[in-house]
């Protein structure tokens, strides 16, 4: 960035085939139930529950904070350099931009291992996944371009010209792609995901560097670094509507999942401006550590994380009262900072052969803080978060139908 640069689930697997039951007759099928059981231990024990990942550029790792505890469960040695990361919207793997050594991480989530590298363009500042989880954009600002991944492989399969790109964000539909260009006058490159074009650009304030969609897709946010301001975009004309005087230096910049907040880290104030989205006024300037970079919000709404560069720390803001609860101590040189919820997965598969026509699951144990069943190509697949002091035991089945002569 310019000012400064920018244990696993218990698992018990036992496949169960129980006797084919028979229908009606006419319906010439025969069904079957593939049962999986899943033992999904506390969270001392499994990686399941709501995590903050931020990069420490410093000493060159993840520090991975457990949001329901605030503390450190794991730190994960990345590449050169780490100043940004983002989460696949399934929580299952992060992305992380090394500036220093000219590639991404990628991390397995359930693990917290690295699992892939791929090598980018030159001096990756900034990295976004797309709400569709299908491509990840990395701003390479050395090189003058952004790379684009595809996921599913983890590969560049397409490179687009941008001259100093800086940070980005994708629109929730994924379809639209802004990056920002850390120059004066400050530019917002906007990209077509379809076909990988630059299809317009937007003039903003000077030396643009944070920008966020809100999630209703309405309103796109830009830190305005010299300018100490904040553009509000209409996403739909690509154009300037309001501009919103914030605290000194502002750098990241999130937006609450109910598209009313946007909370601003200003790098040279120390503090985090909190605006109304639906008066674009700040209603509260919360004090946080020295020099703050990035800013997230929990999935439920409820908290704030604020990477702190100078004091090796994040800050923990409620969003009910715009105070700090907790400082959490990390690793060197914080930077980049995205929070995410991880998954627990368990999946009974149908027989070559056959057809899933249903599913569920059985548990027992507490009740899950969240919890996923559906159907997935020809299995039925369960996952959920276990953030209290028990273990959970989970078994899914898949309900199977096949021709029968």
């Amino acid at each position: 960035m310019r000012p400064g640069g920018k244990t696993e689930p218990t698992w018990r697997w036992s496949g169960i085939w129980r006797t084919p039951l028979r229908i009606w007759p006419a319906v010439l099928v025969a069904l079957a139930v593939a049962v999986v059981p899943l033992a999904l231990a506390a969270p001392a024990a499994a990686a399941t529950g709501t995590f903050a990942y931020v990069t420490n550029r410093e000493s060159d790792n993840v520090s991975v904070i457990d949001t329901a505890t605030n503390t450190v469960v794991d730190t994960i040695t990345v590449g050169d350099g780490p100043v940004d990361v983002a989460v696949t919207p399934d929580g299952t793997r992060a992305y992380v931009a090394n500036i220093g050594s000219d590639n991404v991480s990628v991390i397995d989530t359930a693990t917290n291992t690295v699992v892939d590298t791929i090598t980018v363009g030159d001096t990756p500042a900034g990295i976004a996944v797309a709400p569709d989880g299908s491509r990840a954009y990395v701003a390479n600002i050395g090189s003058d371009n952004v790379s684009v991944i595809d996921t599913a492989t983890n590969t560049v399969v397409d490179t687009v010209s941008v001259v100093d790109p800086f940070a980005l964000a994708v629109s929730p539909d994924s379809s639209i792609v802004y990056v920002t260009r850390d120059v004066d006058p400050g530019e917002v490159v906007v990209i077509d995901a379809a076909t990988n074009t630059v299809i317009d650009t937007i003039t903003v304030g000077t030396f643009p560097e944070g920008v966020a969609f809100a999630p209703d897709g309405a309103r796109a946010y830009v830190t305005n670094n010299d300018d100490d301001d904040v553009s509000v975009i209409d996403t739909a004309t690509n154009t300037v509507v309001d501009t919103v005087t914030v605290g000194d230096g502002p750098l990241g910049v999130a937006v609450s999942p109910d598209s009313s907040r946007v909370y601003v880290a200003n790098f040279s104030a120390s503090s985090v401006s909190v605006i109304d989205a639906a008066t674009n006024a700040v209603i509260a300037t919360p004090a946080v550590g020295a020099v703050p970079f990035d800013v997230a919000v929990t999935p439920d709404g409820g908290h704030v994380y604020v990477t702190n560069r100078n004091d090796d720390n994040v800050s923990v803001i409620n969003t009910a009262t715009n105070t700090v609860t907790g400082t959490v101590t990390i690793g060197d040189g914080p930077h980049g900072l995205a929070v995410a919820t991880v998954f627990a997965t368990s999946t009974a598969d149908c027989p070559a052969g056959s057809e899933i026509t249903g599913g569920g699951f059985e548990i027992s144990g507490p009740a899950p803080d969240d919890l996923v069943s559906k159907p997935v190509d020809d299995s039925w697949q369960v996952s959920l978060v276990n953030q209290s002091e028990e273990s959970i035991t989970f078994t899914p089945y898949a309900v199977c139908a096949t021709d029968t002569p």
